[in-house]
């Protein structure tokens, strides 16, 4: 597993320390009101008083997006896989994937909740599948088109099967661009759906404690559950890098990584 050097670790980390201390600051010593903008010492004590409730908002919201993050992404694979042996589906689909990609997210939360009942979950996870879907399908679909002819050649004068040649050249050299799509769409899923709970639907989500928390005026605690999704949204990439480590422990780096985006 390639390993992660230290001070990769180190200059986010005392980055991160100093930007709070300067926040901290400017709110103590320009007497910034709770109402403006809270400290972190306070949203951080905030964060642990409302602890449990945060914890069953995370699971609620996560879920949603985990399963909205696997339906896109299984969805993207297997569609990129047969754009990749079939040309005539690759052109079909380009108008297909091109409006998926402009679709307007927060107008689509509303026709859904009106299609599928404003008491489930099915809304949210859908909509964060959409906006997985995409950058997903585009990177894994670059990725399976980077093998050069002269190694599909090879395979063919080794008389290798299509899965051997598969298994040990096409997936090596898509691996690192699928899961460049699976990092952006980590954290797109949990956007989405959050945003989808600002639509509607049950009241159980971070995005709902959210809203409630800055309607009644307390914003240090709306801040908490702001916080809450941080946390979320950085566990859903942790967890999806450290898999692109595990996978592509010995595979060669492509000459450069793609971000194809949504």
């Amino acid at each position: 597993m390639r390993g992660i050097s230290t001070r990769t670790l180190v200059a986010p980390a005392v980055f991160g320390i100093a930007a709070l201390m300067v926040w901290q600051l400017a709110v103590t010593v320009f007497n910034i009101q709770p109402f403006v903008l809270p400290g972190p010492i306070n949203i951080g004590a905030q964060f642990e008083q409302v602890w449990p409730i945060i914890w069953a908002g995370t699971l609620v919201t996560g879920g949603n997006a985990l399963i909205g993050f696997i339906m896109g992404a299984v969805a993207a694979i297997l569609a990129a896989i047969i754009a990749a042996l079939a040309r005539p589906f690759d052109e079909l689909t380009q108008p297909v994937v091109t409006v998926a990609a402009v679709i307007p997210l927060v107008a689509l939360a509303p026709i859904l909740y009106a299609m599928f009942g404003a008491d489930a979950e099915t809304s949210r996870q859908l909509i964060a599948a959409l906006a997985v879907f995409v950058p997903v399908y585009l990177n894994t679909l670059r990725g399976l088109r980077q093998v050069k002819p002269v190694h599909r050649d090879l395979m063919r004068a080794y008389a290798a099967t299509p899965w051997q040649a598969t298994r040990t050249v096409t997936l090596p050299a898509a691996l690192p661009f699928l899961f460049t799509g699976l990092r952006i769409a980590s954290s797109l899923a949990v956007i989405s759906a959050l945003i989808a709970e600002y639509f509607g639907g049950p009241v159980d989500g971070l995005a709902t404690s959210i809203t409630s928390s800055a309607a009644g005026s307390n914003y240090t605690l709306a801040y908490a559950f702001v916080l809450g999704a941080i946390l979320l949204g950085l566990a859903f990439y942790c967890v999806t890098l450290a898999l692109e480590k595990l996978a592509t422990r010995h595979a060669p780096l492509p000459p450069e990584r793609p971000a194809v985006g949504r």
